[in-house]
């Protein structure tokens, strides 16, 4: 079963990135695949809510793809949680329109992955960091999947980001074919 992914790209210094320059460049062009960058979309940061919301509806797969910027997003997509998904529409009652819809994110984090643990430099993972983001999407009634995580961004070599850039190009064109990885759940899944 095909579905329609939506990436939804967040990152403020795109021309300056060296991972997720290759990541959306990677996805660029895959079938069912639409990326959506919101800093060229609204960079006064004044989000139209309706045009979004019409294009989640679109779609069968949302996914987040940004830098992680202290620990969480970069602000435009606080913005664009807090504008787009209103109750009633995407919560509460009558707020069933992401319901069964898959969520994913491709972060990209500075550190090396050793960093991301209890007792590493950021005392937390990655996926204890994404909770907020994988309540947003239970609070919705999407479904989860795991993260996409590309660890030690502005340490890796050139052909190393490529190289994980071509692994996300086989998730997203994976997930747009239909075969999605199993549901994600941080109270069941170990990192």
């Amino acid at each position: 079963m095909q579905r329609r992914v939506l990436v939804v790209y967040a990152h403020p210094d795109h021309d300056r990135s060296r991972a997720n320059l290759r990541l959306r460049a990677a996805i660029e062009g895959l079938p069912g695949v639409t990326l959506h960058d919101l800093y060229a979309a609204y960079p006064d940061f004044f989000i139209d809510a309706r045009r979004e919301q019409a294009m989640l509806l679109e779609y069968d797969v949302l996914v987040f793809q940004h830098p992680m910027h202290w620990y969480g997003a970069p602000a435009i997509v606080k913005e664009w949680q807090d504008t787009v998904l209103e109750a009633g529409w995407a919560w509460g009652e009558g707020g069933d329109r992401l319901h069964g819809k898959q969520f994913m994110q491709a972060i990209s984090a500075g550190g090396p992955q050793e960093s991301y643990r209890r007792g590493g430099k950021a005392h937390f993972t990655v996926v204890e960091l994404l909770r907020p983001f994988e309540q947003m999407a239970h609070y919705c009634g999407m479904v989860c999947l795991p993260p996409f995580v590309t660890y030690a961004a502005s340490l890796a070599s050139n052909d190393e980001l490529d190289a994980h850039a071509q692994d996300y190009r086989a998730l997203v064109a994976q997930i747009a074919a239909g075969e999605s990885p199993a549901a994600f759940d941080t109270f069941s899944s170990p990192e």
